[in-house]
């Protein structure tokens, strides 16, 4: 076989790397950079488009479309499973539209406050004389609810006083076309906010209640409590006799309805919530439970063992979460370490955040003070 050598010219590419190629060579080359090019840009092209925010796809008080396939199967399964008339769907969502400042609030990635800023939006010394002040006027409320549910008051208030500002600020977005919003026009939590609105519609021909009357946050949270429509019908109760759950007028029902809550989550009356551990952990294995975030759990023992402290017993001998709390840089900067316990975990199943959750605690101790 005859073989017709050809001339190899070096191309140098920076950082000195030479590749020996022909002219044929060169124009493959030529061809898959050309290729990479495009190939990237329709990738960033359909990149850009998967994370397009919610609200850049509508326009704000548009109409929601109640012929599409989901809005169907969900008018259907509304008259199957939970007997509403046609005729009164057709009513109540009748020129539902779009309120697009819901999507920008839900799209909005918001840079997590390190706690040293969090806390003083919640604890601020006018609402600790606030809160003390609501303690003595209900504490006969309190003693029953007690007493009933084994929920200490004073954590019952700081959750009041965190989500509504002790009843002042319930928020001031129709809770009916939110949820509609959310189950339209945001992709990624639609199923959720669907299973929020069927329990709203639940409970608003519960309770006799006009779903278009209903104000709370742009989510969907309601009442002085802030209880999402599920948490409503899951965890509220009428505790002032009335034959009617209320989470918007009436202390009586609404702060039961917190300790329920709690006490679905097995909250241990007057137990320890959290416990300061130091500022700076000392074993790998109380590290690796820290950056486990929430769901971080570790043996009481051996959590007092790594880190050379005296902890309580929690009860049913439950295991402990690590939190990290930031401090002010004004002080020295670094992070505060405590020990959650089980109540610890069962505010953070009222909000998931640690943060909020030793906000609470913190603000129950102040009104102790």
């Amino acid at each position: 076989m005859l073989f017709i050598h050809k001339k190899i010219r070096p191309i140098t590419i920076h950082g000195g790397l030479n590749i020996n190629t022909s002219h044929s060579s060169l124009k493959i080359l030529q061809i898959f950079f050309l290729s990479t090019i495009v190939f990237l840009s329709l990738f960033s092209a359909c990149f850009a488009e998967t994370i397009s925010k919610a609200a850049d796809r509508v326009t704000d008080n548009q109409l929601i479309d109640l012929n599409s396939e989901k809005y169907q199967l969900f008018f259907q399964e509304l008259q199957d499973k939970h007997t509403f008339k046609k005729e009164d769907l057709h009513h109540l969502f009748k020129e539902i539209r779009i309120n697009r400042k819901v999507l920008v609030l839900m799209d909005r990635q918001w840079e997590s406050k390190p706690y040293y800023k969090y806390w003083p939006l919640f604890i601020t010394p006018s609402a600790v004389v606030k809160g003390k002040r609501k303690l003595r006027t209900h504490r006969q409320l309190f003693d029953r609810i007690e007493e009933q549910f084994g929920v200490d008051r004073e954590i019952i208030v700081a959750i009041w006083g965190i989500e509504s500002r002790f009843g002042s600020n319930m928020g001031g977005y129709a809770i009916f076309q939110s949820l509609n919003t959310l189950f339209d026009a945001y992709p990624r939590r639609s199923d959720f906010f669907r299973k929020e609105l069927i329990h709203f519609l639940l409970l608003c021909r519960e309770n006799k209640i006009d779903p278009l009357s209903v104000k709370g946050s742009y989510a969907g949270a309601f009442g002085q409590a802030q209880f999402m429509p599920s948490s409503f019908n899951e965890y509220a109760v009428d505790f002032d006799g009335d034959s009617h759950r209320d989470l918007i007028s009436s202390t009586s029902d609404i702060f039961a309805s917190i300790a329920n809550y709690l006490k679905k989550y097995n909250w241990a009356l007057h137990g320890p919530v959290f416990v300061e551990i130091g500022n700076s952990l000392k074993t790998d294995l109380l590290l690796d439970t820290y950056q486990k975030g929430r769901k971080g759990r570790m043996e009481w023992r051996k959590v007092a063992k790594d880190q050379g402290v005296t902890l309580p017993r929690p009860q049913n001998n439950s295991q402990l979460s690590i939190i990290g709390l930031e401090k002010t840089p004004l002080l020295g900067g670094g992070k505060r370490f405590v020990a959650g316990y089980p109540n610890f975990h069962a505010i953070t199943e009222y909000n998931h955040s640690n943060k909020y959750a030793m906000a609470v605690a913190e603000m129950a101790e102040a009104f102790k003070k």
